[in-house]
């Protein structure tokens, strides 16, 4: 029989959970509260209220151009690491491929290697094959730190998947295709979500490759606020970044409404 937590464990859990998540949002808050200040400066807390840095931040070349780049590129590594990412978790968790391991390691080691690591790499390569790095590249390398977060979510829903039901639809005469159109894609559909989700994210919010890719061409958002951080101190970086994280939470509703996040952890 299960014993009942003490009440002293579930009052310091309480108070563990509530920490977290003040350390957690306390930052946010801070970041948000300076984007509506009328200050002139970053200043928490700031005086009055305003939405002109929004205003701002929505109508200027500086935000505008890099935020069309982030969005192309995060929607292009989303689509290439859901499909390299899904492909390769399908084929490792319903056949035993000679080297899967090996496989399996190769393809997650994005994980373990430092991000600037995997930047000085792609600066040398495109250096010295191209001459100089394009949007190719940083989409390439992108969706090789992707890929690892689309294979996690598939494999955990096709590990949980029950096989029976593709192996029914291959007794009643299913071709291979119509099996995979209408049997193991709809079942994998949350994990390739929120894979791609993250693929997305983690594209978006890049900072470190995106640095040591830079070029005047090739400026992404993050790189065109920390470019701004390194000369001026404008409310607007504030209210840029709040848009940043407001569309990842809008990205994270709309997931939850169509597929439904709790369902990869059932």
């Amino acid at each position: 029989m299960v014993r009942s937590v003490p009440i002293l464990g579930r009052v310091l859990a309480i108070v563990l959970g509530v920490v977290v998540t003040l350390y957690m949002l306390v930052p946010l808050m801070v970041v948000a509260g300076a984007s509506v200040g009328e200050n002139r400066f970053l200043t928490f807390p700031g005086q009055g209220f305003t939405l002109d840095w929004y205003v701002e931040a929505l109508t200027s070349d500086t935000y505008l151009e890099p935020f069309r780049l982030s969005l192309l590129v995060g929607v292009t590594v989303a689509i290439l690491a859901a499909a390299i990412g899904t492909a390769a978790a399908l084929a490792l968790t319903r056949f035993k491929v000679p080297g899967g391991a090996a496989i399996q390691a190769l393809l997650m080691s994005p994980l373990t290697i430092p991000t600037i690591i995997l930047a000085i790499g792609a600066l040398s390569i495109a250096s010295l094959t191209i001459g100089a790095p394009n949007v190719g590249v940083l989409i390439a390398i992108h969706v090789v730190i992707a890929i690892p977060y689309v294979m996690r979510t598939v494999t955990g829903v096709m590990t949980r998947a029950d096989h029976f039901t593709e192996e029914a639809a291959r007794t009643l005469g299913a071709s291979t295709w119509n099996r995979y159109r209408l049997v193991v894609l709809p079942i994998a559909r949350p994990g390739i979500a929120a894979g791609a989700f993250f693929a997305f994210n983690i594209s978006f919010d890049d900072a470190v490759i995106a640095l040591f890719l830079r070029t005047p061409q090739l400026e992404t958002l993050p790189i065109a606020i920390y470019g701004q951080l390194e000369f001026s101190t404008s409310p607007t970086v504030a209210a840029v970044s709040t848009l940043m994280v407001l569309l990842t939470v809008v990205l994270m509703i709309v997931l939850e409404r169509i597929i439904g996040l709790g369902r990869l952890f059932v």
